[in-house]
C-alpha cells in the first residue's frame, strides 16, 4: 500500500516593533519539527497564529532578519489589525 503524501509542516515567525522596525521583520522560520517548535513556542507565550499556507511560502522565501518586502505590507497589516483588535478584546 502506498503511503499518502503529507507535506512538511511550515512556519514563520515575524516581529515588529514599531519604534525599532520599519516593516515586521523575519525572525524564525522552518519545516517538519521546528515548524512545530516554533508553533509551540508561540503558543507558550500567547502570541497570535494565523493559519496561511500561501503566505508561509512566500514569507519562507525571506531570509532571517529580513524586513518583510513592500508587495507583503498590506497582507500582514491585515493580519496585525486583527491580531490588534483581538487583544483589545480579551486585554
Amino acid at each position: 500500500m502506498k503511503e499518502k503524501f503529507s507535506p512538511k509542516k511550515k512556519a514563520v515567525a515575524l516581529q515588529y516593533k514599531e519604534k525599532k522596525h520599519r516593516a515586521p521583520v523575519m525572525i524564525a522560520k522552518g519545516y517538519g519539527s521546528i515548524a512545530e517548535k516554533i508553533i509551540e513556542i508561540a503558543k507558550k507565550h500567547g502570541l497570535h497564529i494565523h493559519e496561511d499556507a500561501d503566505m508561509v511560502e512566500v514569507l519562507s522565501r525571506l531570509d532571517i532578519g529580513q524586513e518583510i518586502p513592500e508587495y507583503l505590507y498590506k497582507a500582514i497589516a491585515e493580519i496585525l489589525a486583527f491580531v490588534y483588535k483581538l487583544n483589545k478584546q480579551y486585554h
